[in-house]
């Protein structure tokens, strides 16, 4: 399998949430935009979820990402990546280090291939392990050679490889999704986080989870009406809506304090860097 099988995955420099983990509900090919954006949704709606990555985002060669509603004055590439692998910690999202080899079918579950393991000493660097999983969602770049065992519909494009899906992220394969550019969808990043967003939901709502909304409102909103407050959904008084509110607020702060303390990537190409770091 090509080394850019997980290439929209971001580089694990803390350490995976959970190296150990052998099954989950959704399993995540790839940690970038559009792989942690779709685990987000499925873990918020309950699902056990993990993400298997191995390879950096091409995000983080973005020299300012300028293009993100709601971030009027741009925002750093590699703060960016990083709030979405805090925003899915928060939510629930196991993660691992790893490169996903191979994906077959066992029984009722997926049984994923994965070589290497963060956790593990130097020198079991490369040993393969196991993990089931009840869905395969791939947010991977540029190969999805992974899935061939599966028969995945894919099309070559010169030396890509893109999974053929259909409206709502959905393989040819049943408990197959996929996600973010690997889709041939647009080279953007709020589009691959729209569209992981959308497959994440299209999950949930394949799976015998209740109706998911994913919505914090005021109190009363539907009790005072005298409905259910929907599954997903919240209301929260006004002690709490401002607790949450000033969290916010400081978090963002923090967060913008300082620039980044990573260095700017360019293509690893262009300097004798694996990473493409800029000696600045």
């Amino acid at each position: 399998m090509s080394d850019h099988a997980t290439d929209s995955g971001s580089a694990q420099d803390d350490a995976p949430t959970d190296g150990d983990a052998t099954t989950a509900d959704v399993l995540v090919v790839g940690g970038g935009v559009a792989g942690l954006t779709a685990a987000t949704f499925t873990a918020r709606a309950g699902l056990d979820t993990l993400v298997v990555d191995a390879a950096e985002s091409i995000l983080a060669r973005n020299a300012h990402l300028e293009n993100v509603p709601g971030f009027p004055g741009g925002v750093d590439s590699r703060l960016f990546l990083d709030l979405l692998r805090e925003q899915a910690d928060e939510n629930g999202v196991r993660r691992q280090t790893g490169r996903v080899s191979d994906v077959t079918r066992d029984g009722e579950t997926f049984a994923v291939t994965v070589v290497g393991d963060a956790s593990a000493p130097d020198a079991e660097a490369d040993v393969d392990r196991r993990i089931d999983a009840e869905v395969v969602v791939a947010a991977s770049w540029a190969d999805a050679s992974y899935l061939d065992g599966l028969g995945v519909e894919t099309r070559r494009a010169g030396s890509k490889q893109y999974v053929v899906v259909d409206d709502l992220g959905r393989t040819n394969v049943d408990g197959v999704y996929a996600a973010g550019r690997l889709t041939e969808t647009y080279h953007q990043a709020v589009v691959v986080a729209g569209h992981g967003a959308e497959v994440g939901l299209t999950v949930v709502h394949d799976s015998e989870t209740p109706y998911y909304n994913d919505w914090v409102t005021p109190e009363g909103y539907f009790t005072d009406r005298g409905r259910e407050v929907p599954p997903g959904c919240e209301e929260i008084d006004a002690e709490e809506r401002e607790r949450r509110a000033a969290a916010s607020r400081e978090r963002m702060r923090a967060a913008f304090a300082d620039p980044h303390p990573e260095p700017q990537r360019t293509h690893p190409s262009l300097v004798d860097d694996e990473l493409g770091r800029l000696d600045e």
